[in-house]
């Protein structure tokens, strides 16, 4: 029996099933466009393997045995398989070509989505991806009102109506300029900042509500001096010492070499978070948008 999964091969197991369903080998011969003797020769060739017989001939035809009903069982099950993962394969086939929409948030597409998209061009040249930034409230939005093919936010309320996926998760940090009282700290908690005054991103990203969560759940208000409405800008402004401010961990060491700051990682659990990809229904994806959807579900 170990050697079934070495000779035992799709063909005679096709042919086995027409023998079954025709209950007589010519009609099944007839079916599969091949001749009688064939069809019999790779019966013959799956008992020789098995030790067993699987049909019964007589003058009306055949009659499957009980080794045969077990080897029809699985035979089914095996091309039933194989069909699904063509079916599954060409439609990754036929979405080499497409246009997909995607919207994203200002974590994701800063960190992470620059890269991924390049690579999945390689892979796709001829989709197009439009890609708009939101914030995660936003995203949620524009993909239920179908305005987006699917979304990349952090888990927020309302995302889990939606189907989803886990796509990255990153770590924050906090920036503060070269001269402040912690730049030398190896690590710092939400609790060290108490008295510091922030510098923040405009007031509906997830990054800010998470901040304004915590701040609330510890009894606090945060003292933001001033928003901004790019990561890029925030670390700016923490170079010149209007405040400090809290990024995520990859964003931030973009800058420690190049503008007067230092980079603390955050202590506190919930400095942890994740990206999700949400989609209404995986039924509804075309193609090509199933094809980036599980191209970014696979990344590390």
């Amino acid at each position: 029996m170990e050697n079934l999964l070495k000779k035992l091969d799709l063909t005679s197991l096709r042919l086995f099933v027409a023998v079954c369903q025709e209950r007589n080998i010519a009609r099944a011969a007839e079916r599969e466009f091949i001749a009688s003797s064939a069809v019999s020769r790779r019966i013959a060739e799956i008992e020789a393997l098995i030790g067993l017989p699987v049909i019964q001939r007589g003058s009306r035809g055949i009659t499957v045995t009980p080794v045969g009903e077990t080897v029809l069982r699985y035979a089914l099950a095996i091309i039933g398989n194989i069909e699904q993962m063509s079916a599954e394969l060409s439609r990754f086939s036929a979405g080499v070509k497409g246009r997909v929409r995607v919207v994203a948030n200002l974590s994701s597409i800063v960190q992470f989505l620059p890269e991924d998209v390049a690579a999945f061009g390689r892979a796709f040249p001829d989709v197009s991806i439009e890609l708009e930034e939101e914030n995660s409230a936003d995203v949620l939005r524009i993909v239920d009102e179908h305005g987006a093919d699917f979304g990349i936010c952090n888990p927020v309320a309302g995302s889990e109506a939606f189907e989803q996926l886990p796509y990255r998760q990153d770590r924050l940090a906090v920036l503060v300029p070269g001269g402040h009282r912690l730049a030398e700290a190896a690590r710092v908690s939400f609790d060290d900042l108490s008295h510091d005054s922030f510098v923040g991103l405009r007031s509906e990203s997830a990054l800010t509500r998470l901040l304004a969560q915590q701040a609330s759940s510890a009894s606090r208000q945060l003292d933001v001096r001033m928003r901004v409405s790019s990561l890029d800008a925030l670390c700016r402004m923490v170079h010149a010492g209007l405040g400090i401010a809290i990024v995520p961990e990859p964003v931030g060491l973009l800058y420690v070499n190049t503008l007067d700051v230092r980079l603390l990682p955050l202590a506190d659990a919930w400095a942890e978070r994740h990206l999700i990809i949400i989609f209404k229904a995986r039924e509804q994806l075309s193609a090509s948008a199933a094809a980036l959807v599980s191209f970014l579900g696979n990344q590390p």
